[in-house]
């Protein structure tokens, strides 16, 4: 037995910042610049606000040298955060999974009697194209929730994941990650012809200059692909967001596929099967 477990010393800390002047951590709210320390944790890319308060309450957090166990403790952004290893390795479990969604399903919790995109993921569905070299196990499936939204009538890429670092990169309020979608549209005016010209003025409004909400829409991408689809790139994921986009301009939605979420493509993966992200694939 090592000499530090036989003192019952806890291993070595890994410190996510420079050594800086040492303050005692506190729960008031008075201190000029302070914030929790879950959130200031998020903020330093460490984990999720939820894994952060996980982490603090099994005391695998230090501020200056001392173990936090207490929800709630606010610190100044010149503390020096440790993080116990143990922390490091349930997050190195947590999974991510990418799954071809079918029409028919909720990318959350169920809902008017459609089932949750999870309940795809068993051992019978996993791609044999899998290359993660993961082997499937129930303990995958608990915390797996979507980063990110696919509508009932929607199909594609769909990412379920454990890990709060992936979902914060993709839906958090900062995210940059584009997301690209194949579009199949008709016109809603029955009389006109989808293989005619589509005045150039409307595809700019795609592009940029519509808002939903009364809140203006970030640029887009929109290009057409063939007479029948269009290419959409988006960096913001508002609710029914293409659909109601098209609306404007006189176009109806018949079929929409997400076809990559940053540099992850949906690729060959069957619709209804998923795989797990690789170790070296990254959004």
């Amino acid at each position: 037995m090592k000499q530090d477990e036989r003192a019952g010393r806890r291993p070595p800390v890994e410190s996510t910042e420079a050594s800086a002047p040492r303050h005692t951590p506190h729960t008031g709210d008075d201190a000029a610049g302070s914030l929790r320390l879950s959130k200031r944790m998020s903020e330093l890319g460490l984990c999720s606000r939820r894994e952060a308060d996980e982490w603090i309450e099994k005391g695998w957090v230090l501020v200056d040298g001392e173990r936090i166990d207490t929800l709630g403790t606010k610190v100044t952004p010149d503390q020096r955060i440790e993080i116990d290893p143990a922390a490091r390795a349930a997050q190195a479990r947590q999974v991510t999974i990418l799954l071809h969604k079918p029409v028919g399903y909720v990318s959350g919790q169920a809902e008017d009697g459609y089932p949750p995109a999870a309940t795809l993921v068993t051992a019978g569905n996993q791609w044999d194209g899998d290359r993660s070299g993961i082997r499937f196990s129930p303990l995958h499936l608990r915390t797996l929730a979507p980063a990110g939204r696919l509508d009932i009538d929607s199909t594609g890429l769909l990412v379920l994941t454990q890990d709060g670092r992936v979902a914060k990169q993709l839906i958090g309020e900062q995210s940059d990650i584009d997301k690209e979608y194949l579009v199949r549209v008709t016109y809603n005016d029955l009389e006109s012809d989808i293989d005619q010209q589509f005045p150039a003025e409307l595809l700019a409004k795609l592009r940029h200059g519509l808002s939903l909400d009364d809140v203006p829409l970030k640029p887009a991408m929109v290009s057409w692909q063939n007479g029948e689809q269009l290419r959409f790139v988006l960096r913001e994921g508002k609710k029914r967001q293409i659909r109601r986009m098209c609306e404007l301009v006189g176009l109806k939605v018949v079929g929409l596929k997400r076809v990559r979420m940053g540099r992850v493509l949906l690729g060959a993966l069957p619709q209804g099967q998923w795989r797990y992200l690789t170790a070296d694939e990254s959004f």
